[in-house]
């Protein structure tokens, strides 16, 4: 199918040191531009030196590591071309009108070039997909069990609902592989409750905030704010102001909890040495 252009479009795809627009930096981007005349396709494809380090969680996902890019230049460097060839076109992305989109413009502007959207159209794909099949309870019942949710909102009757939903998932998940870009999954929805639990949980996360996390070294660390990828200990060891900062602001129980319990058992570490 061809697209139907007045104007010309750039699909974007942008990997980065992580996922703060503002904080992160462009480790990868990758254009393709298709033209309202007709023209052939463009591509256009950069691997770029981010002046920071790559989170592991960066590096797991795009396998882009620091010595990848170490010699590649910088996004001020290649800024001029990559303003050039989007030129006027229109943008589309997937999830790229939160991440794709606001993480150029903010190196652009670093870059002093003046990339505006006002005159621009801009297509999230994955808006689409979202929007045409949603992910709500009433579309979840019909998919797995085949007729529509009467009494929506009902707390009752939503209940009634993800009960036979999950016996739907159950029938149709049955022997079935998750095959993903982690590798493949053998076999994940069975009718086990611990295996479930596991399925549909983020091991990694200690708090269903997800404030907290364990990194690969199995050290909890934050997941938020200007100590993000910081161990918990140590930093509060630094900033012991932080930790009282935790306890005042709205953070969930859970999450105050396992910080009161963390400092507790270091002190208690502390003294017994």
């Amino acid at each position: 199918m061809e697209f139907k252009l007045d104007r010309d479009l750039c699909f974007l795809d942008i990997e980065a040191t992580g996922l703060h627009v503002i904080r992160d930096r462009i480790i990868q981007i990758a254009i393709i531009k298709y033209f309202a005349d007709g023209r052939e396709y463009q591509e256009l494809s950069k691997l770029i030196n981010p002046g920071m380090p790559i989170s592991e969680e960066a590096m797991e996902i795009t396998g882009i590591t620091p010595d990848i890019v170490r010699n590649k230049p910088t996004f001020t460097q290649v800024a001029p071309e990559i303003f050039e060839f989007i030129g006027d076109a229109d943008i589309a992305g997937y999830n790229s009108n939160r991440f794709d989109i606001p993480m150029l413009l903010e190196e652009f502007n670093r870059a002093g070039l003046d990339f505006h959207l006002e005159a621009r159209r801009t297509i999230d794909v994955q808006r689409i997909f979202n929007r045409m099949e949603p992910r709500n309870l009433r579309a979840a019942y019909r998919f797995y069990c085949d007729k529509d949710l009467q009494n929506a909102h009902d707390a009752l009757e939503d209940v009634r609902a993800t009960v036979d939903i999950l016996k739907g998932q159950l029938r149709k998940y049955e022997g079935q592989d998750l095959i993903n870009d982690d590798g493949v999954l053998k076999n994940p929805v069975v009718n086990d409750m611990q295996s479930l639990h596991e399925f549909t949980n983020d091991q990694r996360m200690l708090d269903v905030t997800q404030k907290l996390k364990y990194n690969k070294k199995g050290e909890i660390i934050f997941n938020f704010g200007r100590y993000l990828g910081r161990p918990v200990i140590q930093t509060l060891q630094e900033d012991k102001d932080y930790y009282h900062w935790i306890l005042k602001k709205e953070f969930s129980v859970q999450v105050k909890n396992i910080v009161k319990r963390l400092v507790e058992e270091n002190s208690a570490e502390e003294k017994n040495q």
